[in-house]
């Protein structure tokens, strides 16, 4: 099924950053139209035309390249861009969506390293399978924002229309600290949040469990096959005791016979 897809960005645009305090020279403005997972074409603010990715877009985009197309774009620009400004400073980036289905982020929080007396703890904070590709992590500390020890990777595409994004956190674990991953996106109506278990996961559990089974079943074997040989032996000495016996009688009989022998001759 082919569906046609567009997509409205507001992009911030960078004058510069002096004192953590951000300025913004302008708003550009970028309406994307894709068909069949395919970039067709394009229309920038910053260029005030749109460009053609194929044969048959070029075409179109020949007809779309007129002062009537430039007011209205402009026009599109100022309400929905210009016009919230401080929502773009507060929030980040935005893009709109028309006909497309977004898909929330699946969440994981997991320890990578423990720490030690000279190598704080790392933990990672895995966000799958989401849909669209803005997206905001933020770790928290007892409910408090962390600047420090954060790392990030870039939000990476899975090929399948979704994404996925990895975000490190470096600290020494305290008594009663409340460490919280939070998760910010599109398809949430409010932010997702993910607290570190320090105990451990279920999954080191059933290692922990199945490891013990394993050393009760050997035990139970070795002990099994101790008991089994210490009776195999006492049955044999008793095997070995009852042929003396025998022994003994044949060779008294024998000696019976003749007045010179030796009881020693038993222990042959």
């Amino acid at each position: 099924c082919f569906q046609p897809l567009t997509f409205i960005s507001c992009l911030s645009l960078l004058k510069n950053a002096q004192n953590t305090q951000t300025y913004f020279e302008e708003v550009e403005y970028i309406v994307t139209n894709l068909y069949n997972k395919k970039l067709m074409m394009e229309f920038n603010s910053t260029r005030g035309n749109w460009t053609g990715f194929t044969a048959y877009s070029v075409e179109i985009v020949k007809n779309r390249n007129n002062p009537l197309d430039r007011i209205q774009r402009e026009f599109e620009k100022k309400v929905l861009c210009t016009d919230n400004i401080g929502f773009i400073q507060k929030f980040g980036n935005i893009v709109l969506y028309d006909e497309i289905t977004v898909a929330s982020p699946t969440i994981k929080l997991k320890s990578v390293k423990k720490s030690s007396n000279r190598h704080p703890a790392m933990l990672v904070c895995s966000a799958y399978n989401f849909y669209p590709k803005q997206i905001r992590v933020t770790w928290l500390q007892n409910g408090q924002a962390m600047t420090s020890g954060i790392s990030s990777s870039d939000v990476l595409p899975d090929g399948d229309w979704y994404y996925q994004i990895h975000s490190y956190m470096a600290y020494t674990p305290s008594p009663g600290e409340k460490i919280t991953c939070m998760v910010e996106h599109f398809s949430l109506s409010e932010p997702a949040l993910e607290v570190w278990d320090p105990s451990l996961p279920v999954v080191e559990w059933i290692k922990i469990v199945v490891g013990l089974c394993g050393m009760m079943l050997g035990f139970v074997i070795v002990s099994s096959g101790f008991i089994y040989y210490k009776k195999k032996s006492a049955a044999y000495m008793t095997l070995r005791q009852g042929e003396d016996k025998i022994i003994l009688e044949l060779i008294d009989c024998k000696c019976n016979k003749f007045q010179h022998c030796v009881i020693h001759l038993q222990l042959c």
